[in-house]
C-alpha cells in the first residue's frame, strides 16, 4: 500500500491511493461528525441531513443531482455512523470532475428547501420502520442500548419518529453549520487517480472552505449487566450476548480478531459448528466486535428458535469460559491466522474498499498500514496474547444481552453472569 496525503491551507485533507490497473475511482467526502455528536433535540440529525444534501444547493435540484450521476454511469450514495458520515461516489476516471463538482457543491451548500425537508422527514420516517420490522435490526439496536445506557453512544443513528418529525429546519442548517467545514472533512480515493491533479481539483472546489476542526466528548461508558428486550410473538428469537470490548485505537484488538475467528468467526469456528454443524440450532452465529474512539464492545449474535434459547445461550456461555480457562490450539491460531490474511487481500482489492479504509483511519487518527505491515502484526499474534485477551474481555463480570422474541426479561436475565 501506498497513499498520498496532503494538508490544504484550510485544514481540508486530501489522501489517494493509486491503483493504475484500474479504470475508475472510488471517492469519498468523509466528515468528522456522527450521531454521538448530537445534542439536545439533534437525535438522528446527522442521517437526516446525509439525505438532504442529495436534495440538492441552490444551484442543482435533487432532480439535476440525480441526473448527473445517472448520466456518467456512476453510482452514488451516503451512509452515517456514531462517529462519522460518508458521501461517495463510484466513477470512470473521466468523469471525476463531474463527481467532484456535484459532491462539493452538495456538502458545501446544501438548500434545506423545506417542502423538501418535510417529503424526506417522511422517507426517514419509513427507514426507521423498515428497520423497526427487521428482527435482527431491532436485536443490535437493543444490544447497544443496553451496552451503552446512559451514554451517548447509546442513541440510534436514525433517531426517533419523534425527533424526525420535531426537526425544523434550523435545527438542521444549525448541525451543519456547527459540523461540517473544511477543518472536519477527508477526502479519500482510490484507483485510476494522480494524487497531484487530484489536489488541484480539490483545491478549485474546496479550497475557499473554511471551518476549524469538530471537538467531540469523549467518556468511557459505565457497563451495567442489563437486558434490554423487544417482546413479539416471533417464530425466530434474534439474541446477542456481549461484554465491554476493545476501543479501535486499542492493539489488543488483532488479538482479539484471532479470538472472535476461532470462537464466532466462520464456519470451522467453535460456535458454528456446535451450534449449527453439530446440533442444527440456528441458522446463523457469529461474533463481532464494535469499536468507537473511547469505548468498543463484543457481542455473539444467534437466531433460533424461542424454545432452544436456553440450549443456545447455555453453549455460547460455555465456550467462552472453555476459552478462558483453556485458550484455543495452535491449529486454531494458525486456521484463523490463513483466513484473516485472504481475508485481508481479498478486500484490498477492491477500490471502495480501499477508499474506505484510507477515509475512516484518516479521520479517526490511526495509521494506514500497508499489507504488509498488516499481516505482520497478525503473524506476530501468539497463543498466550489470544488467551489474555480472551480472560481480559470474556471473563469480565459485566454481560449484557439485546434480544427480540416472545420473552420477559426475567427470562434472560439469569445468562448476565
Amino acid at each position: 500500500m501506498h497513499y498520498d496525503l496532503t494538508t490544504l491551507p484550510n485544514g481540508l485533507r486530501v489522501i489517494t491511493e493509486a491503483m493504475p490497473s484500474l479504470r475508475s475511482i472510488a471517492l469519498g467526502c468523509w466528515v468528522d461528525t456522527g450521531t454521538r455528536d448530537e445534542t439536545g433535540n439533534e437525535a438522528g440529525v446527522s442521517h437526516f441531513l446525509e439525505h438532504l444534501l442529495f436534495k440538492g444547493s441552490e444551484r442543482l435540484s435533487a432532480r439535476e443531482v440525480s441526473e448527473t450521476f445517472d448520466a456518467i454511469g456512476a453510482e452514488s450514495n451516503a451512509f452515517t455512523s456514531k462517529e462519522s458520515t460518508c458521501y461517495w461516489a463510484r466513477l470512470l476516471d473521466q468523469d471525476l470532475h463531474t463527481g467532484l463538482d456535484v459532491l462539493s457543491e452538495i456538502i458545501q451548500r446544501p438548500a434545506f428547501r423545506p417542502h423538501e425537508i418535510d417529503a424526506e422527514r417522511q422517507v426517514v420516517i419509513e427507514e426507521i420502520n423498515m428497520s423497526e420490522d427487521d428482527p435482527d435490526d431491532v436485536a443490535h439496536e437493543n444490544f447497544t442500548r443496553a451496552a451503552f445506557t446512559g451514554h451517548i453512544l447509546e442513541a440510534s443513528v436514525l433517531g426517533t419518529r419523534e425527533s424526525i418529525r420535531a426537526m425544523t429546519r434550523d435545527d438542521i442548517d444549525g448541525y451543519w453549520k456547527r459540523r461540517y467545514g473544511a477543518g472536519s472533512m477527508v477526502v479519500a480515493a482510490a484507483g485510476s487517480i494522480d494524487h497531484e491533479a487530484f489536489v488541484d481539483m480539490i483545491v478549485e472546489r474546496f479550497g475557499g472552505w473554511d471551518g476549524e476542526p469538530v471537538p467531540h466528548e469523549l467518556s468511557p461508558a459505565s457497563h451495567e449487566a442489563r437486558v434490554e428486550l423487544t417482546h413479539r410473538e416471533t417464530e425466530q428469537a434474534h439474541l446477542i450476548l456481549g461484554g465491554p470490548g476493545l476501543d479501535r485505537g486499542d492493539e489488543r484488538r488483532w488479538a482479539f480478531e484471532v479470538l472472535n475467528h476461532v470462537v464466532g468467526g466462520g464456519m470451522s469456528s467453535r460456535l458454528f459448528r456446535e451450534i449449527r454443524e453439530e446440533r442444527g440450532l440456528a441458522y446463523a452465529v457469529y461474533g463481532f466486535r464494535l469499536s468507537f474512539a473511547d469505548n468498543g464492545v463484543w457481542g455473539v449474535y444467534v437466531g433460533t428458535t424461542p424454545s432452544q434459547t436456553d440450549t443456545c445461550l447455555n453453549i455460547i456461555r460455555e465456550e467462552l469460559a472453555k476459552v478462558v480457562a483453556e485458550g484455543i490450539t495452535e491449529t486454531e491460531l494458525d486456521r484463523a491466522k490463513g483466513s484473516m490474511r485472504g481475508g485481508l487481500a481479498l478486500s484490498m482489492e477492491d477500490a471502495n474498499s480501499r477508499m474506505i479504509r484510507l477515509g475512516r483511519d484518516e479521520l479517526a487518527g490511526l495509521p494506514h498500514l500497508s499489507v504488509d505491515e498488516r499481516l505482520a502484526k497478525i503473524e506476530g499474534i501468539g497463543l498466550d496474547q489470544v488467551r489474555e485477551v480472551a480472560s481480559d474481555l470474556y471473563g469480565a463480570e459485566t454481560r449484557f444481552i439485546g434480544a427480540v422474541g416472545p420473552f420477559q426479561p426475567d427470562d434472560l436475565a439469569g445468562y448476565l453472569s
